[in-house]
């Protein structure tokens, strides 16, 4: 039976609590390149009609394929794969940027080739939109400190980092309660290149990246040596603590790290998996893969903080590009100081 009491007790209580009424609209996020894989993940997680907790409420709507990067094969052979994959999950391919971005609330940028992301950077800070961009930030430090600065400028959130940072078995290596506070970490991983990237930007950065996870900022030192089966990198932090990354050419690869701590030390977890017990490395868990840093990228989108600092990121460019300058000077101690001064200029 109709209530006339209930009737305008309900349209009091929707004009108090328009939530109620209408179902917050999602942020809607433009995707600048799809010739990497991370594309379709992160499409695939935040397009997820089941998705709860913080990867709710973030739709990727648009995207702007570009063009593939001739001299990178699996470029030329992903993008059209991915722009198949793309349209599954319900994105809709557009012809231009302006196109993309007047459709979307914030953009990932997730060209393969990181020549191109100064470039489409540029174009989104101008357009005010929060930006995360994909690994490789960029293929010079150059143009990493130019797509920092004009953040800076146009006062637009904008950051960038590794999935790895965001591995369970890594990040939560901080203050592990069989470690305690880091006193050092050995990381390891694959250290591919290509000719047309700064040689550890191409793919070691996911490791480097680990590093800077576990031991935090304040690298003040870089020495290398180079070989034809690694690439072995040490750095001194101003408290005194040491990290080293060893980039494995040749051999077995793994992904992962040992860490020294005023506790004890362990190994920590491996890619994309949570932290050990007892010494022993979890492979039965949940696998997160790029679900960890999806859920740091929704966080983002809705408004929230950068989850890595501008300031951190340069550091570990100006980390790598101490690490090149080593190498040129055949294992010479470079200062990461020196770096960050010569591309601020």
């Amino acid at each position: 039976m109709f209530n006339l009491r209930s009737f305008y007790i309900l349209g009091f209580f929707l004009l108090a609590h328009p939530a109620h009424a209408q179902e917050k609209k999602p942020v809607r996020v433009g995707v600048l390149g799809i010739d990497n894989y991370q594309a379709v993940a992160f499409a695939q997680l935040f397009n997820d009609p089941k998705a709860t907790g913080d990867l709710a409420g973030v739709r990727v709507v648009t995207a702007f394929p570009g063009t593939a990067s001739a001299d990178i094969p699996e470029s030329v052979e992903s993008l059209p794969k991915w722009k198949a994959q793309m349209v599954q999950f319900d994105v809709k391919l557009v012809n231009s940027v302006e196109e993309m971005l007047q459709s979307c609330d914030a953009v990932m940028i997730m060209s393969l080739d990181g020549r191109k992301h100064l470039a489409e950077a540029t174009a989104v800070l101008k357009a005010g939109k929060r930006l995360y961009i994909g690994r490789p930030l960029a293929a010079s430090m150059g143009d990493a400190v130019a797509i920092m600065r004009q953040a800076e400028q146009s006062k637009t959130p904008c950051w960038t980092s590794s999935q790895h940072r965001f591995s369970p078995g890594f990040i939560g290596m901080r203050n592990h309660p069989e470690v305690g506070a880091v006193l050092g970490c050995d990381v390891y991983g694959g250290c591919p290149t290509e000719p047309h990237h700064a040689e550890l930007y191409w793919h070691a950065v996911h490791g480097i990246e680990t590093l800077y996870t576990i031991m935090g900022t304040g690298c003040v030192s870089v020495r290398c040596t180079s070989t034809p089966l690694v690439e072995s990198i040490t750095g001194e932090w101003k408290d005194g603590r040491v990290g080293t990354y060893r980039g494995i050419k040749k051999g077995a690869l793994k992904y992962s790290a040992t860490v020294f701590g005023d506790k004890g030390v362990s190994v920590a977890g491996i890619y994309g998996h949570g932290v050990p017990v007892k010494g022993v490395v979890p492979t039965n868990d949940k696998y997160m893969g790029y679900e960890g840093i999806a859920i740091e990228m929704a966080k983002f989108f809705k408004g929230g903080a950068v989850p890595v600092s501008a300031e951190e990121t340069l550091e570990i460019f100006a980390f790598m590009e101490a690490a090149h300058e080593s190498k040129r000077q055949k294992g010479a101690l470079v200062k990461v100081a020196d770096i960050l001064e010569k591309y601020r200029k």
